[in-house]
């Protein structure tokens, strides 16, 4: 009777003390939230309490697990069992607090800075940074599992101790997993591309949606994901329109009859770009760049705060401009001449021969 009551009440006692502690510890961290609202430390803690209770739960069956003598028979795996639980959860529950920690000095940082360009670029630090610690937290925790193992535990710390392991990494380096790796730190720390800047790969158009340690995705125009290896960014050239200012100049080009109104498009360009809210104000433009023998080429220029508005400009003016010349002035649209060419002999023997008809048929239309 004791061998079956002695498991129950370890067992029990331990998840019942486990889920005591836990509620306790999850209503302290609810009312501190609720105190300190200007902080999410508090709530961004409260996501830990699953990996927290994992903790617990397995440390007081672990630590009661030679006393209570449970399954003597299977002492040795259990117990193993047991510890490789208590490393595994330990090492969530770190990774559940360091992000919390750095996702709040996130937070507060873009709270108290005005300058967008500056809080995406921590902001892609903090993702990185976070994921960094994921992974050397995971790698540790499964070096410690491995080193519970008897057989290889010499191994394991003769290979940890050994300056043959830096010759190791640095040789695997340079294959492409890990060069992405050093790629995705030199672009979070190096400020060359951020999450929300907004690029041109490939002549692809679009956002910057995530970033990885080995891999980075653009969300384009169209709602398409295009997912590229981060040593993409660091080996090719590429347009990062929101390096610096966001502020952008975007063009306009028409083909028209060369009798087009210049100077009045050039008013009507003024009326339009007043009426856009997308427009800065900056400046605009408007110039004849090229002819052909049967068409000219005008181009307006406009500008806008960040590439978004200058779509809107661009589509706005470039509508609005067709539609006020085909109603005002539908002369200026490129033409198509259909007229017969003649050669000028050609043109001369046929203007005779029509006066000699004309001469001799007195009911002729040509004759006076």
């Amino acid at each position: 009777m004791e061998n079956v009551l002695r498991p129950v009440i370890v067992i029990g006692g331990s998840v019942v003390l486990t889920l005591l502690i836990g509620w306790a510890t999850d209503r302290l961290l609810r009312q501190a939230d609720q105190r300190h609202g200007e902080t999410p430390l508090w709530g961004l803690l409260r996501r830990a309490r699953v990996p927290y209770q994992l903790v617990l739960c397995t440390a007081l069956l672990r630590g009661s697990y030679d006393e209570a003598k449970l399954l003597e028979a299977n002492e040795v795996g259990i117990g193993r069992l047991l510890t490789l639980t208590l490393i595994g959860s330990s090492a969530w529950l770190v990774i559940r607090i360091a992000g919390a920690v750095v996702e709040t000095t996130y937070s507060r940082y873009a709270r108290a800075s005005h300058d967008a360009a500056r809080v995406r670029r921590v902001r892609t630090q903090v993702t990185l940074i976070t994921r960094v610690v994921a992974a050397i937290v995971g790698v540790v925790a499964v070096a410690a599992m491995l080193l519970t193992f008897p057989a290889m535990r010499a191994a394991g710390a003769s290979l940890l101790a050994s300056a043959g392991i830096i010759g190791i990494v640095a040789g695997v380096a340079a294959q492409s997993t890990l060069s992405n790796v050093f790629a995705g730190l030199q672009i979070a720390f190096g400020d060359m591309v951020r999450i929300g800047d907004t690029v041109v790969v490939d002549g692809e158009w679009g956002t910057v949606e995530e970033i990885t340690l080995t891999f980075l995705t653009v969300r384009t125009w169209d709602e398409r994901r295009i997912t590229m290896p981060v040593s993409y960014f660091t080996s090719k050239p590429f347009e990062n329109w929101s390096r610096g200012t966001p502020q952008m100049t975007g063009i306009v080009y028409w083909h028209l009859d060369h009798s087009a109104p210049l100077e009045a498009m050039r008013e009507k360009l003024r009326d339009i770009l007043r009426e856009c809210p997308s427009w800065d104000g900056r400046t605009y433009a408007l110039d004849v760049t090229d002819t052909t023998p049967n068409t000219m080429e005008v181009r307006a220029l406009m500008t806008a705060k960040d590439s978004d508005d200058v779509w809107t400009v661009r589509v706005t003016v470039r509508e609005r401009m067709i539609r006020w010349l085909v109603q005002e002035h539908p002369y200026a649209l490129p033409r198509v001449n259909t007229a017969d060419a003649t050669l000028p002999g050609a043109r001369s023997a046929l203007d005779g021969g029509r006066n000699r008809r004309a001469a001799a048929d007195p009911q002729h239309p040509d004759r006076g």
